[in-house]
């Protein structure tokens, strides 16, 4: 982490180069990037999030199939023949 004199030679470097009228729209674009870049990464999650409840209620699904047929057999196995 730099200290305060490094600091302010970075800052006053960064003055020469750019000028103190672009500064805040450097800094302006640089928001909005990770704005961006967060907003992103939680879409990302959200996609994620989104597959995995998919896979439970497919296994959530098959088990309930499993438990109809189990269940339809034991009523035809019990039941009483005429």
């Amino acid at each position: 982490m730099p200290g305060g004199i490094e600091l302010a030679v970075i800052v006053g470097v960064v003055i020469l180069l750019f000028g103190g009228k672009k500064i805040p729209e450097l800094a302006k674009g640089l928001g909005k990037g990770i704005k961006d870049f967060k907003s992103a990464v939680k879409d990302d999650d959200v996609v994620a999030d989104a597959k995995d409840a998919k896979d439970t209620v497919k296994e959530i699904k098959e088990d309930v199939k499993e438990t109809i047929v189990e269940a339809k057999q034991a009523t035809t196995t019990t039941a009483p023949k005429a």
